[in-house]
């Protein structure tokens, strides 16, 4: 660059700086904070890159969104399309779990400018001569970039472009056979090349979509009472695969401490026997790396992961970063926890709630360093026995620089773990942790609960910038939580708020076999806690309990499986729905979901009174699927096998909590 005109430009203009690239790129999505955290896929997903490309003046654009793996030097690209004000957008499939980059390149396309221009120009039969000629300048140019083989064939089109006869060459020139050619061989001379790497984290299929199953070993023993172990929780395996879920998620299943022991129905005081909570982490037979000695062994534990795997199920793991009084660590790394004026640990608080069986961990600690250390080689610990994916407990109330170190590092040399955020806080630290690493979190779902509610929810999740980096899984309790909904005791609001959870979102769980067999006792009124909570004592489940909801259950993970649409989140359209006269507007929620290559069309309609038929007109989206609103087609109820034939976008739906307080049909549209 001559050195007088470059100290006439601009600060921000670069050394390499090209004034012949014309085009701009900006406002690309997703890109988070100006790329400094990456967007997330799943294994064998695709990923949908969208930008704001223009040009001065008319000229015609080609755009491409490139991507690679991340170390490697090869783009793969394949080209944007323009969708309205000059947006484009454009996708790309990815392989296995780890890094991934990608960017934009957009430039002027002289050939199809010229084309277009053409094309006018012959249907207002004016002399194209001329521009025959220019044509066959591009083409020769092209030539010269092609391999042999599409060298030779362009320039057979230079010679017919030349040619005498003007209506030969024309038919030359629109020859889709020469766009082909000129689109292989572009000029990238003035090329845009957008200003970012932006990365791209992939993880493996159960980050994007799974069905969670949660319960305690130490309550299946099969004699009542007795310490259950992990033999004993083998035998629950058919069963939970049978029923479609595909992680099992174990409280943590450590020492439990004794030091102020919790009792049943969180009893400040422990009577003899009593198990605690296994949340109170850590005794003298060890603490975040040891199993509790009444569920077994390191090995038990293991022989159990590898069963689950051969049936299709991950096990997950609580993991706590919080200490019993009695945890080694206390008397081994002191300076690890907040010490009082008295000498005392300072134990967990939230007015006027005392939690003294456990002890937070100071992230604070001048030995940090060591700290940080230590608590990721609990994750990489359990890594090495076959556990991949982890629900974190609180990760709120732990310090983010650890996490985003942590995560960062354990997936370099682990890319397939799976981290989920049992954070019930605050909207801004949700979307934190998502961006620092983790791959799923839990959701305000529990307290959306009408109509409104859950559209406005879902909506936000799916079409603000969240859906780029944090995935919500939708539990609809937890031992910690039996929402008030559920204390009528009412069988069919469980169905709904199952429904509900399985549909809405591609990741959910519950806490069995509470969830299943409709436990609604709380331990007081106004109270979202159960009565006689799994956590402080060793339950004894009649699994086949009259008004268990099992085989709707089973029934719905099974359409999940065979349904792509909802395998995924952001692709759900409300559907309007005109209440018949005497019944309430807010009662029946609908939503369409319909899969990346549009095979697969679930429409949902849900009655969220577990009391009352409801009914009314359904407007679905026919317009949606470029189809006019008279367009007759076939939907079929996967719930019950019952297929009907509509007609238009408007049709009557009921729905009869007592007989199914939903519909899941399956829309054919041809």
């Amino acid at each position: 660059m001559n050195n007088s005109f470059q100290h006439a430009l601009p600060k921000f203009y670069h050394q390499s700086f090209d004034g012949r690239q014309r085009v701009i790129i900006e406002n690309v999505s997703p890109e988070l904070d100006g790329g400094k955290y990456p967007a997330k896929g799943v294994e064998g997903g695709r990923v949908v890159v969208e930008a704001d490309i223009f040009v001065d003046g008319a000229d015609t654009l080609a755009a491409e969104v490139c991507c690679r793996v991340t170390g490697t030097t090869a783009w793969e690209c394949s080209a944007m399309t323009p969708t309205e004000n000059d947006r484009w957008q454009g996708s790309f499939t990815v392989g296995l779990p780890g890094e991934y980059e990608y960017t934009i390149t957009a430039r002027v396309d002289h050939f199809l400018t010229w084309k277009k221009g053409l094309v006018k120009k012959i249907a207002a039969e004016q002399n194209v001569l001329l521009d025959l000629q220019i044509g066959a300048l591009l083409v020769e140019k092209a030539e010269e970039r092609a391999d042999k083989a599409d060298a030779k064939l362009l320039k057979s089109f230079v010679t017919k472009l030349r040619g005498k006869k003007v209506e030969a060459a024309s038919a030359a020139a629109l020859d889709e056979q020469l766009s082909a050619l000129m689109e292989r061989n572009p000029d990238r001379t003035c090329q845009t090349t957008y200003d970012k790497v932006l990365r791209l984290m992939v993880e493996q299929k159960k980050a994007g979509c799974s069905a969670w199953y949660e319960f305690f070993p130490r309550s299946w023993s099969e004699v009542p009472g007795k310490h259950g172990t992990f033999n004993d929780c083998r035998r629950m395996l058919p069963m939970i695969a049978g029923m479609g879920f595909d992680v099992i998620y174990f409280p943590p299943i450590h020492p439990i401490g004794y030091t102020k022991r919790k009792g049943k129905n969180n009893a400040l005081v422990a009577n003899p026997g009593e198990p605690g909570s296994c949340w109170a982490i850590g005794n003298s037979d060890g603490g975040h790396k040891a199993v509790h000695p009444e569920l077994g062994t390191i090995d038990d534990f293991t022989a159990f992961v590898a069963d689950a795997e051969e049936r299709g199920i991950s096990v997950a793991l609580d993991i706590a970063f919080q200490c019993s009084p009695d945890h080694p660590y206390v008397q081994e790394h002191p300076t690890w926890f907040t010490w009082r004026p008295d000498g005392t640990v300072q134990f967990a608080e939230n007015p006027p709630k005392r939690y003294e069986d456990i002890l937070p961990i100071n992230f604070e600690s001048e030995d940090w360093q060591n700290l940080w250390v230590e608590l990721r080689s609990i994750f990489l610990f359990w890594i090495s026995k076959g556990v991949k994916i982890f629900r974190v407990d609180n990760p709120h109330t732990k310090a983010f620089p650890f996490w985003e170190w942590a995560i960062a590092s354990i997936r370099e040399e682990h890319p397939d773990t799976v981290f989920l955020a049992e954070a019930f806080t605050r909207p801004k630290l949700m979307a934190r942790l998502a961006k620092i690493g983790y791959s799923q979190s839990y959701s305000y779902f529990t307290w959306r609960n009408t109509k409104h509610e859950l559209q406005e929810y879902v909506t936000e999740l799916t079409t603000s910038p969240l859906k780029h980096f944090m995935r919500a899984n939708f539990w609809p309790n937890t031992p910690d939580i039996l929402h008030e909904e559920f204390q009528r005791g009412e069988r069919e609001k469980f169905i709904i708020r199952l429904v509900l959870a399985s549909t809405l979102s591609a990741n959910y769980g519950m806490y069995g076999p509470a969830y299943e067999l409709c436990e609604h006792l709380p331990v007081a009124e106004g109270k979202e806690e159960y009565l006689d909570s799994e956590k402080y004592e060793i339950r004894t489940w009649d699994l086949d309990r009259p008004g268990n909801i099992r085989a709707e259950i089973t029934r719905i993970n099974r359409i999940r499986k065979e349904s792509a649409a909802l395998q995924q989140n952001n692709n759900i359209t409300f559907v309007h729905i005109e209440a018949s006269p005497g019944n309430e507007h807010d009662k029946l929620m609908a939503y369409v979901k319909t899969s990346d290559d549009g095979s697969n069309i679930i429409l949902t309609v849900v009655n969220l009174d577990p009391v009352a038929t409801h009914r009314g007109w359904l407007r679905f989206p026919l317009e949606q699927f470029g189809l006019s609103h008279l367009h007759p087609f076939k939907v079929e109820d996967l719930l019950n096998g019952n297929q009907y034939h509509w007609n238009g976008e408007w049709n009557f739906v009921e729905v009869n909590p007592r007989a199914m307080p939903a519909h899941i049909f399956r829309v054919t549209l041809s």
